[in-house]
């Protein structure tokens, strides 16, 4: 892994957490747009294949813009936060506990984003911690550490540290001194290739890995329609292009972690939107038609009617959406480089 610049922060000193205009005005210039469709960046097919768009998986020139609007990010956080596993914490906790020695953890949070992962977990874990966020876009990784948390469950200090640079080569030498790897929605973006790059670099360096949110390839929508199928298929390929895993990423992780020794726990993470959630599922909307539609360019004209009805629905607080995901976490066999 290539990290093009560390930036070590104290917790102590970092502000309550500002919005994106709060830290543009910081002077961290940040291009947002969204797509001709409305889609806010990220939220829709706008990043090419083979890509997520917090974390560039593959080369990529200096002077190809991030893609992912912290908008996008936000909006989604309150739902990833409820949908979030709690059932994966207590055998995480045990595991965290039992590390020889008790200088506290050291968690490398890959694809961090705005940050959401550290802000949900680090409250939840007991103990001092120091975690390394490792993302391509420096106006997230920005983001991310003036809004990281400052405390621990137990009041024990925070601390952050920022890494610029890919996280698709990874590798044990990279871990060194980790107690845990933690992913959002990372590992659907992935090849079976790069799962398995992951999963030996957490073997080798004996850390767990608690890896969030990956898409599972069912949605319900309620009340149901008769194109919610076909969609849901088209956005299925789609989410396979260029060699990606999409909804088959946990199953491959798994056996991935599995063959390496690990103890692999799966748990249900579904996104569950109602009427409170009206511009989020706006926004989920228009990215998994317009990436179906993308997928199946046939699709268009129906798609275009479904779209507006749906839309309709939601604006008047009438649908129900389930996105469902999967939480995995990993726990690797200890070895003697862990701390």
């Amino acid at each position: 892994m290539t990290s093009e610049t560390t930036t070590t922060t104290p917790v102590g000193a970092i502000p309550a957490q500002p919005g994106p205009t709060d830290v543009t005005d910081a002077g961290v210039a940040r291009e947002r747009e969204e797509t001709p469709s409305g889609v806010i960046a990220g939220a829709g097919p706008v990043v090419g294949p083979g890509e997520r768009a917090t974390v560039r998986l593959r080369a990529a020139g200096p002077e190809e813009p991030p893609r992912y609007a912290p908008e996008w990010l936000e909006l989604r956080e309150s739902a990833d936060a409820a949908a979030r596993a709690h059932d994966l914490l207590d055998p995480l906790r045990i595991r965290l506990a039992n590390l020889p020695g008790k200088a506290g953890v050291v968690v490398h949070d890959l694809g961090c984003g705005t940050g959401s992962m550290g802000r949900w977990l680090a409250p939840r874990l007991d103990g001092a911690q120091h975690w390394i966020l490792h993302d391509r876009d420096p106006y997230l990784l920005h983001f991310a550490a003036v809004a990281s948390p400052r405390a621990a469950a137990d009041g024990s200090r925070v601390t952050v540290e920022t890494r610029r640079g890919d996280v698709a080569r990874l590798t044990p030498d990279a871990l060194i001194g980790a107690s845990l790897v933690t992913a959002s929605a990372l590992l659907d973006v992935l090849t079976r290739e790069e799962v398995d790059t992951l999963a030996a670099a957490c073997a080798g360096a004996g850390c767990p890995a608690l890896l969030t949110l990956s898409v599972a390839g069912r949605v319900e929508l309620t009340p149901s329609h008769p194109l919610d199928t076909e969609l849901a298929e088209a956005f299925n390929a789609h989410q396979r292009r260029g060699g990606m895993l999409g909804p088959d990423a946990v199953t491959a992780a798994c056996e991935a972690f599995a063959d390496r020794g690990a103890t692999v726990k799966v748990h249900p993470s579904a996104w569950r939107l109602g009427p409170d959630d009206k511009a989020l599922t706006e926004q989920w909307l228009r990215g998994w038609v317009g990436a179906a539609v993308e997928q199946r360019p046939e699709l268009a004209e129906r798609a275009d009617a479904y779209l507006a009805e749906r839309l309709a629905a939601n604006a008047a607080g009438e649908l129900r959406v389930v996105v469902h995901h999967s939480d995995l976490l990993a726990l690797a066999r200890p070895t003697g480089g862990a701390s």
